[in-house]
């Protein structure tokens, strides 16, 4: 680096090819460790050649000839370290308390400058260059604010857009005062314009024709003649946009890593803590040691067909979206930019008659692959040599690219594998036998697969693609996409899908239609169904829970539906389907919550093994009851592989196609939307430009954006991990719960700012208007706990008369809701993963029934999950002071363990209410620091049946005995065992 940059430093280095000086003798000594022209330094290399400018040919280049098969990907933990191997650096995880993460040895992303060179350890970044027009092209934060606004918030027309400026021009010119704002835009026009010159976030869109050339008939079908266009955007820009982020710096992994627990087990949590991204480091270190010291990037894939419309003639979008693998799991489900679009692939078309043609099949999927390869091939001379790119926290690393792992449900994965339908597109697993067929090395009818197999079963038949397809499952005459890029195999890198192949397949197709046919199949067998469906609908109240008003009877499911039908689905068929039936939803709810977890250890994965086998065990009363001859079903043989993709690819939330789906409505459905629907691609194209460019300008003025100015409603902060979808029906459901930014230790419980105005303030008054007597001894009794907590005995059993008075005229406040914050990075979190959940106790919700949210009380610090808690029921909230401090406290009716174990059919805890001596509901005063969070209860409805007018929020009266329902969120799957 220039001397230049540092002309206060008076130490040069004592190398006579290095110009670097230092500041002290000690950071001289430093440097000389890490100096590039130093022999004894590992991590030397030479000086950078000059960057070579990524080709863009007319066609995919021919993949390389299969080297051979290859041998499993070793873990961290199994490889061989070289005898010059570093020590690896271990630190604390400051995300996950208790964890020591360890980065991998070689790839450790090192920074450097900008001319590659690797810097000492804890250099800080270069200073960010100051912009005399931070703001440009606006001239103050307002107008970027009612721009983006305007253009991505309301997603306002161009008429509107106009008009709204007539109106405040014509306001403008009857105001008498000089001080009126004109308006910041004279028109529609002049907003697109000032948009389209924000410097940040521009990528343009390029295209490519692609057209049949392959053998052509006497008579062509019009589709052999037909030009293809597909739109994309350089993937090297855009992975350079996502990498100098600066919102995304601290939630980069910048190396692969390898994360443990206070005991000493993996955990598997992002992309970059997996096995695959440790190995992809290993075969970068060993094949050029002049890597040593660069950055991983994996590229993190997705494409699925999209629908927006079904009533014009071409509504069908093939949208392909790339993001970084190092951008942790939170922030790719966040919806914040780490997913972008890439690319608009071709569907081809044509008539009927042709659909099943053996050529215009091989078209379409060759048309495919080519088209990825020649999208994604600008990134290809980096991925075996490193390109110095700018990072989101300040420093310069030198970057090497891979393909990382693809999103895609299984008829998308079927086709970007090259592997026929009902095949299983990770191992050769016959399409007739993937009941329980385990995978193995030295497994003779199952292996995994790979372009090395499928090349020598090509070779095994001479080509014959009839023998492939029937004895393998192979499409023979389709070149894979991965085939033209280094250490890549599509067969590998296919992610596990939560929403296709657990949620809406394995659950919803499956399990739900099974237990519904079966009914059917009764003699009462519409009671049965009506019943299972009242009983879903008088689940009671909880933040979050889609109601099924209903039932679970209706024609669009979504995703969220069959999410929200899991959390409820469990207790409705208890008593009314065969045991076996419930043990094996039960059986299998685990293993989705299991696998749905954000962090999973080694533990976690043998309860997830465990939760398999016991589903394999009773989902075989689904075939002795005449409902499946089989499970040859390919989304429930891919249950098999998931302890596998977890150790490859980290938790599996992090690569659902939940993301890319969520992603089709901003990108795709939004921006149809607004277009002129004349060929509206053009416009899409365009619009997603902008939408682009103000989120990059939004990262870049934040610091601008006066306070008052910002929205309360707006999650720039909060890293939401799930997209809510909007209901169906106003106030179908509790939206209660959500993310938070706020960081407390485990959880916490807090009161509103202000209590409910209309009721007394005095106790004998308060008491007199709740109809609660026996407030005052509440007090009391409450009291003697928090001024005696050493005491053997508790208040509720203590003499009243030991128990401390109160003021007869004590002042209290009740409030009707609290406010639950704890950690839940597997639900709907913000950073750090904190979720934040009300706790509701009104006499009327909504303007209809009271409503009193149920919660979880810790009792024994000692217990494990339930044992250490119970439930309670919450009247409402008060608070009172006390010798001068202040109570914070909730009026609880409690319900008792029903036995000493979770029930042995559903795995559920069961409480009843908790009477006194004369039959009177126990209640009394707790602090709400005891308060974990919400609990849910289901009544224990047997084989009885649901009142046909009894209302969901008069459930937790109707009933005596309830199961602790641990489904109605990921966390209370965690602590509620």
């Amino acid at each position: 680096m220039p001397v230049g940059k540092y002309q206060s430093a008076i130490y040069p280095c004592t190398h006579p090819r290095c110009t670097r000086h230092c500041y002290t003798p000690r950071g001289l000594t430093q440097h000389l460790r890490w100096c590039k022209f130093n022999p004894a330094n590992q991590y030397a290399f030479p000086s950078p050649e000059p960057e070579p400018q990524p080709p863009h040919p007319s066609s995919p280049e021919q993949p390389p000839s299969p080297a051979g098969p290859s041998s499993p990907a070793p873990g961290p933990s199994s490889r061989t370290p070289s005898p010059f191997e570093p020590q690896p650096s271990q630190h604390r995880n400051p995300r996950r308390s208790g964890t020591t993460v360890r980065k991998h040895p070689y790839l450790g992303g090192d920074p450097c400058d900008e001319e590659g060179f690797t810097l000492p350890p804890n250099t800080p970044p270069p200073p960010a260059e100051v912009d005399e027009d931070p703001l440009f092209p606006f001239d103050n934060a307002e107008e970027f604010l009612l721009a983006q606004f305007l253009y991505s918030k309301v997603q306002m027309s161009a008429g509107d857009i106009d008009y709204l400026m007539t109106i405040w021009n014509a306001f403008q010119k009857q105001t008498s005062s000089d001080d009126t704002m004109e308006p910041p835009y004279g028109s529609a026009k002049d907003l697109y314009s000032t948009i389209d010159s924000i410097p940040y976030g521009d990528i343009p869109w390029e295209g490519f024709k692609v057209k049949y050339e392959g053998p052509r008939p006497e008579n062509p079908p019009p589709w052999m003649d037909a030009e293809y266009e597909v739109w994309y955007r350089n993937p090297l820009d855009v992975m350079e946009a996502q990498l100098g982020n600066p919102e995304f710096g601290e939630k980069i992994d910048y190396a692969a890593k390898e994360v443990k627990s206070r005991d000493g087990k993996r955990q598997y949590v992002d992309l970059m803590s997996g096995e695959w991204a440790w190995e992809q480091s290993n075969q970068l270190a060993l094949s050029d040691p002049s890597l040593h010291g660069a950055m991983l990037a994996p590229i993190v894939l997705g494409s699925d067909k999209t629908t927006v419309s079904v009533a014009t003639g071409q509504n069908e979008y093939y949208p392909l979206y790339g993001g970084l693998g190092n951008a942790q799991n939170d922030i790719r489900r966040a919806h914040k930019g780490a997913m972008s679009i890439l690319g608009f692939l071709a569907i081809p078309k044509t008539e009927r008659d042709e659909q099943d043609s053996v050529e215009f099949r091989q078209f379409r999927r060759q048309l495919l692959h080519a088209s990825i390869a020649k999208i994604l091939m600008p990134l290809k001379p980096w991925m075996t040599k490193p390109k110095v790119t700018k990072c989101g926290d300040g420093h310069w690393r030198r970057v090497v690219y891979a393909i990382g792992p693809y999103i895609a449900d299984y008829p998308e994965q079927c086709v970007l594998a090259c592997v026929v339908s009902g095949w299983c597109a990770r191992c050769t697993a016959p399409a007739s036998d993937l009941d329980e067929l385990q995978v193995t090395e030295d497994s003779e009818r199952a292996v995994q697969r790979s372009h090395e197999h499928t090349e020598a079963i090509r070779r095994t038949w001479n080509g014959d693609v009839k023998k492939m397809w029937d004895g393998y499952g192979m499409i023979g005459d389709v070149v894979p996409f991965t085939a033209y890029f280094p250490r890549a195999n599509i067969h590998d890198l296919l992610s596990p899908d939560l929403l296709h192949q657990i949620i809406k397949g394995t659950f919803k197709d499956h399990l739900v239609s099974w237990i519904v046919e079966w009914m059917e199949k009764q003699e009462d067998g519409k009671k049965l169904v009506t019943e299972m469906d009242r009983r879903i609908k008088v689940s009671p109240h909880f933040a979050g829970l889609r109601r099924f008003n209903d039932g679970r009877n209706f024609k669009q499911w979504t995703g969220n539906d069959s999410k929200a039908l899991m959390k409820v689905f469990l207790p409705a068929i208890t008593g009314l389907v065969p045991e076996g039936m419930v043990r094996a939803v039960a059986a299998f709810l685990d293993f989705c919550y299991l696998v749905r977890r954000s962090q999973i250890d080694e533990t976690i994965l043998d309860q997830i093994d465990d939760a398999i086998d016991r589903y394999h065990a009773e989902r075989e009363v689904f075939r002795e009851h005449g409902i499946r001859e089989n499970f040859n079903l390919p989304r429930q043989h891919s249950l098999l592989h998931y302890r596998l993709l977890i150790q490859m690819f980290g938790a599996p939330n992090g690569l659902c196609s939940s993301i890319t789906e969520s992603k089709h409505i901003q990108a795709v459905k939004e921006t149809w939307r607004r277009s002129s629907r004349n060929q509206p691609l053009g416009e899409m194209l365009l619009a997603n430009q902008r939408l682009d460019k103000l989120a990059a300008a939004r990262v870049e003025f934040e610091p601008f954006i006066p306070a008052h100015l910002r929205d309360p409603r707006d999650q720039r902060r909060t890293i939401q991990t799930t997209r809510a979808a909007p209901a169906s029906v106003p106030g179908d459901d509790d939206r209660d719960g959500g993310a938070s930014d706020m960081m407390t230790s485990e959880g916490d419980v807090r009161l509103p700012l202000r209590p409910v105005s209309h009721y007394p303030r005095s106790l004998p008054l308060l008491s007199q208007h709740v109809g609660i007597p026996q407030l005052e001894e509440h007090i009391r009794r409450f009291l003697f706990d928090q001024l005696n907590p050493e005491s053997d005995v508790i208040g509720m059993d203590v003499d009243l008369a030991e128990c401390p008075h109160v003021d007869p005229n004590l002042h209290i406040k009740v409030f009707r809701s609290a406010t639950a914050l704890y950690h839940a990075p597997s639900d709907v979190s913000g950073i750090g993963g904190m979720h934040r959940e009300v706790i509701r106790a009104t006499p009327s919700w909504q303007k209809g029934l009271p409503r009193h949210d149920c919660v979880f009380v810790e009792e024994d610090p000692e217990g494990v999950g339930f044992r250490g808690m119970n439930v309670a029921q919450v009247c409402f909230f008060l608070s009172f002071k006390h010798w001068g401090r202040e109570y914070q406290c909730a009026y609880v009716r409690w319900f008792e363990w029903f036995d000493t174990e979770p029930c042995s059919l559903t795995g559920l805890w069961r409480v009843r209410p908790d009477y006194t001596r004369d039959r009177r509901r126990m209640t009394s005063i707790i602090h709400i620091d005891t308060i974990l969070r919400c609990a849910h209860l289901l009544p224990v409805f047997g084989t009885s049946r649901t009142p046909k007018k009894l209302h969901h929020s008069k459930a937790l009266n109707a009933y005596k005995l309830f199961y602790v329902n641990k489904y109605i969120d990921y966390h209370a799957h965690e602590v509620a065992f």
